[in-house]
């Protein structure tokens, strides 16, 4: 079980680093309008919808990655006070309650945007070469379709927390650096109360 749920974070992981590469892409050709635009004076006729797909192309295929990697907002000034099993619980529902329905309404409205789309041949009209952008909206129902997919990864994720007491092993690429503040924070306290029980037994048996 535990390869089949690291199998779906190494895909999701793949197809967001994949994707990564649109913000090098999208910077080049910036510069170019930039350069284009002020230094040549002749300002191209497709940046800004090649932008403006790029950036959605990220933002959208970077989410099934950014979940796998429990990487998403939430309220950590109480969740992380939380026992694993409480914050799996919590999970568990908000999960069923918000993500899923959600996720279910983007795979359907989002197929229903890109077959339109398709039928019509759909060009942008916020250029004047006006790109096909149905390929585009292809990526909606797709990154709806590896959401759910993730969402039941983290489903089962959160039955393992309930079932064992702690949640099972999942893959990590970087720490945050506020994570890792708090860690050290604590593995200080803990040294400085096992010193002090320590020089507290210490003293104790001086006295007798």
């Amino acid at each position: 079980m535990q390869a089949l749920l690291l199998g779906v974070d190494r895909l999701n992981a793949f197809i967001g680093k994949l994707f990564a590469w649109c913000i090098v892409i999208l910077m080049l050709a910036i510069c170019y309008e930039v350069f284009r635009r002020y230094v040549l004076r002749d300002p191209t006729t497709w940046a800004y919808d090649v932008s403006l797909m790029l950036y959605g192309a990220l933002f959208m295929m970077a989410g099934a990655y950014t979940l796998s990697r429990n990487g998403h907002v939430r309220g950590d000034f109480l969740y992380r006070k939380w026992q694993p099993t409480t914050q799996a619980r919590i999970d568990l529902v908000l999960y069923f309650l918000f993500y899923f329905p959600g996720i279910l309404a983007l795979i359907y409205s989002g197929w229903g945007y890109f077959q339109l789309s398709y039928m019509l041949n759909e060009h942008s009209s916020f250029s004047p070469d006006g790109p096909v952008i149905w390929p585009f909206k292809a990526i909606i129902p797709f990154v709806g379709v590896m959401m759910l997919l993730q969402g039941v990864v983290e489903v089962v994720r959160c039955y393992i927390c309930i079932r064992d007491g702690d949640w099972p092993q999942r893959l990590h690429d970087v720490e945050e650096m506020e994570k890792i503040i708090l860690d050290e924070a604590a593995a200080k306290a803990e040294q400085e109360a096992a010193l002090t029980a320590i020089e507290g037994e210490s003293t104790g048996r001086g006295s007798l």
